[in-house]
């Protein structure tokens, strides 16, 4: 009897003069059972595994399935640099060739060609630094896929899903009104029951204001918008807590009855998932046509081409797309 294909999963490298080029080839190292296939240029790979002083086998990509993967080896989908990388220092005249990886790891799952796509962490400045507004790999996915998307971060103990995303503080009140909050939880909801497997997901909802806005004394926003959108679905079936202040929402005794928490910005609920669980902590996309995870942290300038970064969150990353590609192909059985 052969053995079922392994899932090819195409791997963007993000900055060329960051950390991710030497997190690919660390989790082609691993025994993982994916068909990795690197979206990058094949010397900057190479050029990476000498750092880490790994040894790695890339072969050129031939779009074939593969039942197999030897420890080591590594598909490569080659779109070159148009600068040698520096490491620790981005080079603005790489910005297309990110693009171009982003743009071929997108369209290779619309069309099939990949089961998933795991991202590296990119430079946002250096992209826009070459003239190309940017400002972010959920908005890039989301505006070639012509989707609504929200971002969560994903732990094996918490999941947190974001009202908004990257906004100044001082923009986010404004960015949240009742047609994009009730979007946003449409599809957190969808996405807990097709991608996650929940029959009736719960989920929590954090007010904006401090203690959730006290009634209208710290603020309206509740009383104004959230409250009257999570009424309306709650309506409908949904089953929503809150909204609930965010300094006692990830309390043990609060944890136990939701899936999910739904943070109105950024800085507002992340901390805690990444202070709990910085090295296992995922970031996925909601909304795509494709499954999209990534590492939940920057470029470690700091680090690129020390060869010690630790490639924790991408192999965590790697890992929930298999899991999230297995149970598609699970529901999608008759």
């Amino acid at each position: 009897m052969n053995s079922p294909a392994l899932p090819r999963l195409a791997l963007t490298a993000g900055e060329p003069a960051g950390v991710g080029p030497e997190l690919l080839v660390r989790l082609a190292a691993t025994s993982l059972a994916a068909n990795f296939v690197a979206i990058t240029d094949r010397d900057l790979l190479e050029r990476a595994a000498a750092r880490c002083g790994i040894t790695i086998r890339l072969i050129d990509d031939d779009g074939e399935s593969a039942d197999a993967r030897p420890q080591g080896n590594l598909r490569v989908r080659h779109i070159p640099l148009a600068a040698a990388e520096t490491p620790g220092r981005p080079d603005p005249h790489n910005a297309q060739h990110v693009l171009a990886t982003l743009t071929e790891a997108a369209q290779g799952c619309v069309d099939g060609r990949y089961a998933a796509v795991v991202t590296a962490p990119l430079q946002k400045s250096s992209i826009n630094e070459a003239g190309i507004p940017f400002s972010g790999h959920t908005e890039f996915f989301a505006a070639h896929s012509h989707a609504d998307v929200v971002m969560m971060l994903a732990s094996p103990e918490l999941r947190v899903a974001l009202a908004t995303t990257h906004l100044p503080l001082q923009a986010v009140s404004a960015a949240i009104d009742a047609v994009s909050l009730e979007r946003t939880l449409r599809i957190v909801h969808d996405e807990l029951r097709i991608k996650f497997g929940f029959a009736e997901p719960h989920i929590a909802v954090l007010g904006l204001n401090p203690h959730a806005g006290e009634n209208g004394h710290l603020g309206r926003e509740e009383i104004d918008t959230i409250i009257p959108v999570l009424e309306a679905l709650r309506q409908q079936g949904m089953q929503l807590l809150g909204p609930l202040p965010a300094d006692t929402a990830f309390i043990p005794a609060q944890r136990k009855h939701y899936d999910a928490v739904l943070a109105m910005y950024h800085d507002q609920a992340l901390p805690v998932l990444k202070s709990e669980a910085f090295d296992r902590t995922v970031n996925l996309t909601l909304g795509l046509p494709f499954i999209r995870t990534s590492v939940d942290h920057g470029t470690a300038l700091d680090l690129a081409g020390s060869g010690r970064a630790d490639p924790s969150s991408l192999i965590a990353a790697a890992r929930m797309a298999l899991e999230l590609v297995a149970r598609r192909h699970q529901a999608a059985q008759p």
